[in-house]
């Protein structure tokens, strides 16, 4: 479907030059407005040292255990398995600007063979963490559309608390996209066997009969009872015969 006014948004520029482009914000990152932060919590990071300074950094790198259903049906990190972040805050003038890269293993199976397989994933993001008294003028294109979003809280813009901020929905969202949606163990994984359910990739030379056509497996069954039968009788016929000789 083509995209109305209504969809297209405004890049707003931060001081540095580069575009941050609004979204719709996810379930997740709803929450997260909701939600008190506790410093103590893993993924919930100080941006205290910056001090609202324009141009101010910090970088930090820190290991975390994964959440819980960090993926999807197929695959994703399992829970507690280590996830290497590193981070780059950048304080700008509507809040501060994260980039960073995680780094995990990945459980899953293979989509074709349905084997248990273990990879890892790269997953990179940026997102920004406004102030929440920052100036909306500064954050927004003075546009009826991105006034109405700002109305209804639908706007896709993570705020600072204090001076926390949580990284979970968007790390989240960065490993989610970064998943393949057909896993598989290798690229030429050749699958089951569509009618026993072997694992092709163990026997590459196994195979069975020519299929009989559904239709005809009761005839099938009957030719093989009337050559059974006709067996029997083959055999009854020649000890009649020996018994006949013997007399």
């Amino acid at each position: 479907m083509p995209w109305s006014r209504s969809d297209r948004r405004a890049p707003a520029r931060h001081p540095n030059g580069h575009r941050h482009f609004h979204r719709k914000a996810l379930p997740g990152k709803q929450e997260a407005l909701k939600t008190p932060l506790d410093h103590r919590a893993p993924l919930v990071f100080d941006t205290r040292e910056l001090g609202r300074r324009p141009g101010a950094l910090k970088r930090v790198s820190r290991t975390v255990e994964a959440p819980k259903d960090l993926g999807i049906e197929v695959i994703g990190v399992p829970e507690g398995a280590p996830v290497e972040i590193d981070l780059r805050m950048e304080s700008v003038m509507e809040g501060v600007l994260v980039t960073g890269t995680a780094r995990a293993p990945l459980s899953g199976e293979c989509v074709r063979c349905l084997e248990p397989l273990e990879q890892s994933c790269e997953a990179e993001f940026q997102e920004m963490f406004s102030y929440p008294d920052a100036d909306d003028r500064s954050r927004f294109a003075d546009t009826g559309d991105d006034a109405e979003d700002e109305d209804s809280g639908e706007d896709g813009m993570l705020s600072l608390e204090g001076d926390l901020f949580d990284l979970e929905p968007v790390l989240r969202d960065a490993v989610v996209l970064s998943l393949p949606m057909q896993p598989v163990c290798q690229e030429d994984c050749p699958g089951l066997c569509t009618e026993c359910g072997a694992r092709l990739a163990d026997d590459p030379d196994h195979q069975h009969d020519d299929a009989v056509d559904i239709r005809w497996a009761a005839l099938q069954g009957l030719a093989g009872t009337i050559r059974d039968g006709e067996k029997d009788n083959q055999e009854g016929v020649r000890e009649d015969a020996d018994e006949k000789q013997e007399k």
